[in-house]
This record gives structure tokens, sequence and C-alpha cells, in this order.
């Protein structure tokens, strides 16, 4: 639903569907008179603060409003051009992995932004990568750092396999971006793919 210029900010914030997100720049009228509406909403518990300039509606519950997902909230502010989970988050994507980083580990191909709580970003200089999945990333961040495979290279082929198969992770893409990852990645690249095509 797009801003109606006869509606207050405060008006259009009710007409915001629930676990949706909201900027001062998308309600109407001024920026300043939109950011005190935002301001107004939050104070009221009508939305919560998710990251700098950026607020939440979330559903009600008996002890307030829900709070936004961790990781939902870092895709809003970054988009989801060239980002993906590493560490033990890309692990646990793929289900190889039972740790639960006490953050969210992203890796991202452009400048990190500051003010993102739980998350811990990793900047990676591949703008090849801005042409990847999330889960495409996952899988480089995978062959990145191996010893976060809990259960073992065999069941990362496994998963790799599932992915391809479900149509979840793009190898031709991926395969383009690894000439300019680390002589590492690239070797257990080469051995992935020797095992996809077993």
């Amino acid at each position: 639903m797009s801003p109606s210029t006869k509606m207050t900010a405060s008006a259009y914030l009710e007409t915001i569907p629930v676990k949706s997100y909201v900027r001062a720049r998308d309600l109407p009228g001024s920026p300043e008179a939109s950011r005190a509406a935002l301001s107004r909403a939050a104070k009221d518990g009508k939305v919560v603060k998710a990251a700098r300039g950026l607020y939440f509606k979330g559903p009600k519950t008996r002890f307030g409003m829900a709070r936004p997902n961790t990781l939902d909230t870092a895709l809003e502010v970054l988009g989801k051009e060239g980002i993906g989970p590493c560490g033990f988050s890309a692990a646990r994507a793929f289900g190889l992995t039972t740790q639960v980083p006490a953050k969210v580990e992203l890796a991202i191909s452009g400048p990190a932004p500051e003010g993102l709580d739980g998350v811990k970003l990793h900047t990676r200089n591949n703008p090849a990568r801005r042409k990847l999945s999330y889960l495409d990333i996952a899988l480089l961040e995978v062959l990145r750092e191996p010893a976060v495979i809990e259960s073992g290279w065999t069941a990362f082929v496994s998963a790799a396999k599932r992915s391809v198969k479900e149509k979840r992770i793009h190898p031709d893409l991926i395969a383009a971006a690894v000439p300019r990852e680390s002589p590492d990645v690239r070797r257990r690249w080469s051995e992935l793919t020797m095992a996809l095509a077993a």
C-alpha cells in the first residue's frame, strides 16, 4: 500500500500489516513528521525499533509487541544482494551443525554498516558474490571454513547434492565466483564438484 497524501503518518502506520518493517520515508508527510510519528508509535508500543531508522510492527503478545527476527532485520537493512551466512551460521543453513552461534554471522560483499544488534558482519572482497543467493554464499563460506561442519565432509556433499537437486544453490554462479576466492576454497570447490558429479 502506498501512503496517501491525505492520510497522516500516524493513521498510515495503523494500516501497515503486522510483521512489517517501516521507515520514516515510507510514511506520508514531511521527514520530520514521519520520524516524530514513528517515535510516538514506539513509545506507545505500536512499533518497536529494529535498527537505526528502522521499525517493526509485530504481533502483540501479553508481554508487549513481539520483536523481529535478528536475521530478518539484518537482511532488511543490508538487502539480499551478495549476503549470506558464514561460520556456524553457514553450517546451520545446511543442517550440518547443532552449534547455535551467539550472534548471527553474515558475509557481505560491500561496506559493513554499524548498529545491527546481534549480528557479526564479515566483509569479503569478491564482487562476483553479488550474483549469488543466500545459500550459494553459505556454501562458499563452508568451503572457506570446513571446521564448522560438525557432521563431516560426506554429510556436506549430501547436503550440497540435495540443494542442487532442489535448485536452492546454483553451481554455475558459484563456479564463476570461485576464481576470486582463496586457494583453499578453490581446491575444496574442485573436490566438491567432483563429488557432486560422482
